[in-house]
């Protein structure tokens, strides 16, 4: 990210912090600081508000429908709600050399540090809450539906990125063949199952997408609607579920995650019994996703997976030995 396009994501965070009010006095505020800087997405604050460049390919139109779900009062301690951006001369930027911009409170993000105190429970019971309203109506400024919840494009995303970071590589064959396992669907090549394609989610359900607003105390809130929209509610809980089964998640943690979910009522998986027969699609691309993203990432820094994604990639190679027949059973 150039330092021109940091500079310009602090000012616009810091004029949304302090609005003007025709007085002269020297602003006495920390220098902005840079929360994220990825191709996805750099993140900056300055003070309580946060400003946030999208991918460079981000669809406006569709970010514009996702924001306006996220204002929206029927999701009102579920998704953090951006700032809202006066009108008329006085409205700040909504790109920055040419990435969309949007501005949000800032939160205080899950303790990486404290395993212990991460909120599963609460996740689960935001997701839950999430994928049992009813999307409302987008606003007629948006001018179109709400999308589709982008969790299997970027299951593609991450392939494709395998791809060019190491072409040809034997060592990629597990990953190919539990990928080619998927359904369509899965794969980004076709809709979901109707009956699985017609709840609000997430679509990128991680602990750093939560965060405690007001911070440092408030309420876990969800953050992050660059693949919020309709789909399948299980692939919110697909990455818990694809750690869990790759061994990274402990039992009695998984355990307490889906119990919450389902107490909460979500409509992902059944309410009580095996619910893999509901999970096992979107865990497998999850764990196709992961294990694409390990080799994409330890080839650009020139290296061989970590212990962590060995594991992930490990899980593929299980997907991958499975009969046919298996594998497919829960494809549809």
């Amino acid at each position: 990210m150039t330092t021109a396009v940091v500079r310009a994501l602090g000012a616009l965070a810091h004029d949304a912090a302090h609005p003007p009010t025709g007085a002269e006095a020297p602003c006495t505020c920390p220098a902005p600081t840079v929360l994220a800087d990825r191709a996805d997405g750099t993140v900056v604050r300055s003070g309580p508000v946060v400003a946030k460049a999208h991918a460079p390919d981000t669809d406006a139109t569709a970010l514009a429908a996702r924001l306006a779900l996220a204002a929206s009062p029927a999701l009102t301690g579920i998704l953090l709600p951006p700032v809202p951006r006066p009108a008329g001369p006085a409205a700040p930027a909504s790109t920055v050399h040419g990435r969309s911009v949007t501005l949000w409170p800032h939160g205080e993000p899950v303790d990486p540090a404290d395993p212990d105190a991460a909120p599963w429970e609460e996740a689960a019971v935001l997701l839950a809450r999430l994928h049992r309203t009813a999307p409302p109506t987008p606003p007629r400024a948006v001018r179109r539906a709400f999308p589709a919840m982008r969790g299997p494009a970027k299951a593609a995303l991450a392939v494709a990125r395998m791809c060019r970071a190491r072409p040809g590589d034997p060592a990629t064959a597990p990953v190919h063949e539990a990928w080619r396992r998927l359904p369509a669907w899965a794969r980004d090549e076709d809709v979901a199952p109707p009956h699985r394609s017609r709840f609000l989610c997430h679509g990128d359900l991680h602990l750093g997408q939560l965060v405690r607003h007001p911070a440092p105390h408030g309420p876990w809130l969800l953050i992050d609607v660059d693949d919020l929209g309709l789909g399948d509610p299980a692939w919110d809980l697909a990455r818990p579920a694809a750690w869990y089964a790759a061994g990274l998640l402990p039992p009695e943690v998984w355990l307490r995650f889906l119990d919450a979910y389902r107490a909460a009522g979500g409509p992902a998986v059944r309410a009580d019994g095996d619910p893999w027969p509901d999970l096992d699609v979107p865990a497998r691309a999850l764990t196709v996703q992961t294990a694409a993203l390990a080799f994409a990432k330890s080839a650009a820094e020139g290296r061989t997976p970590d212990e962590v994604e060995q594991m992930m990639i490990d899980a593929c190679a299980r997907i991958a030995s499975l009969p046919h027949e298996l594998a497919a059973e829960h494809s549809s």
